[in-house]
């Protein structure tokens, strides 16, 4: 059949006007065909959670005192006679009935009926605000029916989504089009019509005539029998749906976010960004045809905010998925017509980026690394795509300028730069000058003062009026708004809120007389290093390696995996012996020593271990761009200097996709510099919550923040030679 355009002044096409109705209106058919299933097997997971989340409110109304039913009615309801009559909590009152109530001794019928209807608007008020999370070691019916019916959608994947909202678009513009078109279904019908009626009617033909075109290139048809095919595929047996779900637990999360989510919390999804500017950024169109995965509404304001803004800072708090909105925000430019794309990033982390770009979108990428780099080199110079390099290959490539135009320039890890000094921090501003935009990704943009955050802001290459209004600022709230153009960050809590939480635990272990020893040998000496690790001294008599096992056997009693942290080789190679010696499941050490491109293999290997095992890693290491959600135990073997330290290693086991709740242990010695140095840090940390994150009203002044990690070291080992000389 031909496929030239309609031209409305032409005579009436006859059968071709007739063939072109019929084939439009089968690709309608088929699109709300692909549109039921879909409607289908959403209602199935509205359906299912349901009870979930009933008894996820039940649960939280019953622990929640009665007292709170005074607070919701301003102190007009007295609840003594309440509490006396044993209704101790929200979820008692409720499960009472509006006569009971009445006829308890010192309730009112005024007072009974306030009290239920205070309780009633707390369930109301929980049922927005509770997230529907569901727990591998407790699969009950409601959770398995949840699981069964996110498990259809999952499967389907976000080619399904994007088959329902082109389905949509089509069902619509169609059926507008068919009514126009009436009169062109038969020639009696067209002669009868009256010429104020044909020609809007030839004119609709010649545009369903197009738009059947233009899904074809689309290739729409073959998208709605795929994503119909998997939306009708048989479901897996309960087992099947769990295995599924801990292994894909963040895809099954964002389904159940967009379909059975509480409502959000616009300001955190959006940084708490000024409206204005989110205003500006919201209106960032964001093309997802070269993504293959479905992004969180966080996640994809995170994404438009890079587009719109150009030259930017992604601080978000690990876990929340940082290198998905880069890959979102490179497919949207790649879709519109970008062509040369560059990652630059740790050694360690590269495996990642290559399997992120291949799992979660259709971009072409090619690692710039190694032997066969400079052929990786000119195959990504030609064809374009993702070139992912390291910052140490930075220096081999070739000057930006004798690249193709850089469509987006992303910086992952960014805090490595910060030091404009550096070699490394140059090169990267080399690089960045030339590109059409910049992304720079971390989750510790300030460590230890807010000069080192402006020294990154300037390596993105934004306007000189901007770097002043940041020097100029001294209060946190003022520094947020002046940080605002560039730098967006939103923390789990407020964003994550299905993930299991963290409890953390401060393990005290008195020293042994070995370990106090060797601990005292240390200060005398004056060495920091040491006196840090001192503990481990003699792993035979080891206050903490004792409690380390303790835990270590806690968790193989759970079946749980375990990571274990240390800053030093020793301390690792003592707790790899002990742990040997009982028989543990064992993996590594990861650390320095360890091939950077060998590591997330290593960690894949741990994570395919099946049932319990404990892997052990320099915190330095393992902190930096894995993903190591199979482990749900943390043991800190020291505290850190940075706390940056301690919260990337965490963070990359409470992160997105974490099923379990993390439990994180920190060893410390009690009357040690442990003690003196978690003070500190605590002080240090908060320091870094009023500028980094949302806080209330900070009067700390910026260079407060500065601690440097030699400076620490002097006070410690100083504070300790006063404290062991005093007289006892």
């Amino acid at each position: 059949m031909s496929t030239a355009p309609y031209d409305p002044q032409r005579p009436h096409p006859g059968r071709r006007s007739r063939e072109v109705l019929r084939r439009a209106t089968e690709l309608r058919g088929r699109a709300r065909s692909l549109l039921a299933d879909h409607e289908q097997a959403r209602n199935a997971v509205e359906q299912a959670v349901g009870p979930v989340r009933g008894a996820l409110v039940g649960a939280a109304l019953e622990s929640m005192p009665v007292a709170e039913l005074a607070r919701t009615t301003s102190g007009q309801l007295r609840v003594d006679a309440l509490e006396q009559a044993g209704l101790g909590s929200v979820g008692a009152v409720l499960r009472t009935s509006p006569e009971a109530l009445r006829r308890l001794p010192g309730v009112s019928r005024l007072s009974a009926d306030q009290a239920l209807a205070a309780a009633q608007q707390l369930a109301e008020a929980a049922g927005h605000a509770i997230s529907v999370t569901l727990d591998v070691d407790r699969q009950d019916a409601p959770s398995t029916a949840l699981v069964l019916a996110l498990n259809r959608l999952v499967v389907a994947g976000p080619d399904a989504d994007r088959a329902r909202e082109a389905a949509t678009r089509l069902d619509r513009a169609i059926t507008a089009l068919l009514a126009e078109a009436a009169p062109a279904r038969s020639r009696l019908r067209h002669t009868l019509a009256g010429s104020r009626r044909r020609t809007p009617a030839l004119t609709a033909v010649a545009a369903l005539h197009t738009l059947l075109a233009e899904a074809a290139a689309d290739e729409l048809p073959l998208l709605f029998s795929q994503a119909g095919v998997d939306l009708l595929r048989p479901s897996p047996s309960p087992a099947e749906a769990w295995i599924d779900f801990e292994l894909r637990a963040a895809d099954h999360y964002s389904v159940l976010d967009r379909i059975g989510g509480p409502d959000p919390d616009p300001e955190a999804a959006t940084g708490h960004l000024p409206s204005d500017l989110v205003g500006r950024i919201s209106g960032q169109e964001l093309d997802r045809s070269q993504l293959r995965v479905s992004l969180r509404g966080y996640q994809a304001f995170g994404a438009r905010f890079a587009l719109a803004r150009r030259r930017v800072i992604l601080g978000d708090e690990m876990g929340l998925g940082k290198t998905v909105q880069a890959i979102a925000a490179m497919a949207h430019l790649r879709a519109r017509g970008g062509t040369h794309f560059l990652v630059v990033c740790p050694t360690g982390v590269m495996v990642n980026w290559m399997r992120e770009l291949e799992r979660r979108s259709v971009l072409p990428a090619v690692r710039v690394y190694g032997d066969d780099r400079q052929d990786a080199l000119r195959a990504w110079q030609q064809h374009g795509g993702v070139a992912v390099t390291s910052y140490g290959m930075l220096r081999s490539l070739p000057r930006p300028e004798r690249t193709a135009a850089l469509a987006m320039l992303v910086v992952d890890e960014a805090h490595l730069v910060k030091n404009p000094k550096t070699q490394r921090s140059q090169q990267v501003a080399e690089w960045a000058a030339g590109a059409e935009r910049v992304l720079f990704l971390t989750g510790t943009a300030m460590e230890n003062r807010v000069g080192e955050f402006t020294s990154l802001v300037a390596q993105l290459g934004v306007p000189p009026e901007l770097l002043r209004d940041i020097g100029a600022v001294a209060r946190a709230d003022d520094f947020r708004k002046a940080v605002a153009p560039v730098y967006l960050r939103r923390n789990q809590q407020d964003v994550l809120a299905e993930l299991p939480g963290t409890v953390r635990t401060d393990e005290w272990a008195e020293f042994s007389a070995d370990d106090l020893s060797a601990y005292r040998a240390a200060v005398e000496s004056r060495n920091f290093m040491a006196m840090r690790r001192a503990a481990y001294r003699h792993p035979e008599q080891s206050a903490k390696l004792v409690r380390l096992r303790e835990l270590v056997a806690e968790a193989a009693a759970d079946g749980l995996k375990v990571i274990v942290f240390s800053s030093f080789h020793d301390v690792l190679a003592a707790v790899g012996t002990a742990l040997r010696d009982q028989g543990t499941p064992f993996f590594g050490p990861l650390d320095g020593s360890t091939p950077a491109l060998d590591r997330q293999r290593l960690v894949d290997d741990f994570g395919a271990a099946p049932g319990h095992a404990v892997m052990v890693s320099q915190i330095q290491v393992g902190g930096l761009g894995l993903n190591i959600q199979a482990a749900s135990v943390v043991i800190l073997c020291e505290p850190q200097i940075k706390p940056s330290l301690e919260s990337q290693a965490v963070g990359r086991v409470h992160r997105m996709g974490q099923v379990r709740r993390v439990r994180v242990h920190r060893l410390l010695a009690a009357d040690s510099m442990d003690q003196r140095l978690v003070e500190l840090l605590n002080r240090k940390e908060r320091a870094f919550d009023a500028y980094a994150r949302r806080s209330e009203l900070a009067e700390t002044e910026p260079e407060a923040l500065d601690i440097s990690e030699e400076s620490l070291a002097r006070q410690l080992v100083e504070d300790e030679l006063l404290r062991l000389a005093a007289p006892a």
